[in-house]
């Protein structure tokens, strides 16, 4: 018998089918049972009605419980009570596993708890809401990128030196060469790729060592780093923000059900599909100031400055041209204030703050290496990302999107930790 999945459901109306899955949930009334079977692709209720069945599959289906894998087979009909919506009405029970107690009940659970069955919680409608998103912005940024002549580039997860700074690192020996590094960004590998292809990006685990145990902080996290040939600091901001509004286009058209779950406000995801708004760091401290803010020209937004910032906003806003001393060596200075950089941090609006990094790259190479050299960076182990700046360099530009980050904003929840699988903090690398 043709097996079917629960999203295909109303493909099949009349006709007997199979179904494989596990229960979800399980009721008894009487004559009836009713199952509510999951399979990956969604949920149905299904009905063992005892008349129409033997007496030992109807009691197989009473036996059932949580989370046992099982193969339903019977006629799918539209629901009795729910319109748009489709039950099954058994014929027959096949139990592949008959679960032992769930650990997992209907009574609320701590996060301690729920992390150390992370293996476990996943099945939860919510995680499963969330995991899917997840699943659809990261295909909706390849989607953006592939249609945009942006290549897929992968970078090393393994490095011999940082991209940013050294004191977030993970290290570990490298057989006889000394030490090496788990990557924080695939950036600086990224501009190699760019002077044969144009354009790359890449899409992959990076890794902080920050002992932050704050709700917006992982220790691993996937993340996509794209740069782009000829490309310069306003191009670059409209790249990030087609790209951001298609995901959030595609997120309300292939996960409606999904958003409901999680009780997303719709209303306010649709609203930021509009065009973003713009400041300079130098109007954003101004506004902030005038809200109350004690924040400092100069300074870095912290995660209350930038809730205040977009409280008002029902869009993302860039805050772009930051003053050169709070952003890395290879941003490129501004032409018209040399103390500024072209760059720009991209703010998600309803608190859920910055979800992109980017600005315009330094292309000069005696500037690059005055830099470097300022900072006192070892060069002759950066002298292949300084060669790319004597031979053929070009205007170029990048940026970077936390994948957890954004899939937060996208399913309004509170903690980044529900957005991977397999969530690592300074305290958790359990299961």
């Amino acid at each position: 018998m043709k097996q079917v999945f629960v999203k295909d459901i109303a493909q099949h109306l009349g006709e007997e089918i199979c179904l494989k899955g596990w229960v979800r949930n399980i009721r008894h009334s009487g004559k009836l049972v009713f199952i509510i079977l999951r399979d990956g692709t969604g949920e149905i209720q299904s009905v063992a009605f005892k008349p129409d069945l033997e007496e030992e599959t109807f009691e197989r289906a009473k036996r059932l419980t949580l989370e046992s894998s099982l193969i339903l087979t019977g006629i799918a009909k539209p629901h009795q009570k729910l319109e748009n919506q489709f039950e099954l009405a058994i014929s027959g029970v096949d139990v592949f596993q008959l679960a032992e107690e769930y650990p997992i009940g209907k009574k609320e659970h701590g996060p301690d708890f729920l992390l150390s069955n992370r293996h476990l919680w996943i099945r939860s409608s919510k995680q499963w809401a969330i995991l899917r998103i997840r699943h659809t912005v990261y295909y909706a940024i390849c989607e953006y990128l592939n249609n945009n002549s942006f290549f897929r580039f992968d970078s090393p997860i393994l490095t011999p030196n940082a991209c940013e700074g050294t004191t977030t690192l993970f290290d570990l020996e490298y057989f006889d060469e000394g030490k090496a590094y788990l990557s924080q960004s695939g950036q600086l590998y990224l501009e190699t790729g760019i002077m044969s292809l144009g354009r790359v990006y890449d899409f992959g685990p990076v890794f902080r060592a920050e002992r932050s145990k704050t709700r917006k902080h992982l220790t691993e996290f996937w993340m996509m780093d794209a740069e782009a040939a000829w490309v310069e600091h306003d191009e670059n901001m409209q790249i990030q923000e087609e790209l951001i509004r298609l995901v959030i286009r595609t997120v309300l058209d292939k996960c409606d059900s999904e958003l409901d779950i999680l009780e997303r406000d719709k209303v306010a995801l649709r609203a930021a599909d509009a065009p973003f708004k713009r400041m300079t760091h130098y109007e954003t401290i101004e506004y902030l100031r005038a809200k109350g803010s004690e924040i400092t020209h100069g300074s870095d937004l912290g995660a209350q400055d930038e809730a205040m910032l977009t409280e008002d906003s029902p869009v993302p806003v860039f805050i772009e041209r930051w003053p050169k001393e709070i952003k890395a060596f290879y941003m490129k200075r501004d032409p018209l204030d040399p103390n500024l950089v072209l760059g720009n941090d991209l703010i998600a609006p309803e608190g859920f703050g910055e979800i992109i990094g980017g600005s315009q790259r330094e292309d000069d190479h005696d500037l690059l290496l005055a830099r470097m050299e300022a900072e006192k960076m070892p060069i002759a182990d950066y002298q292949w990302f300084l060669d790319l700046r004597k031979y053929g360099s070009v205007p170029h530009s990048g940026f970077g999107i936390g994948l957890e980050r954004l899939v937060t904003w996208m399913s309004g929840i509170h903690h980044i930790r529900e957005t991977i699988p397999f969530p690592r903090m300074i305290y958790r690398i359990y299961p």
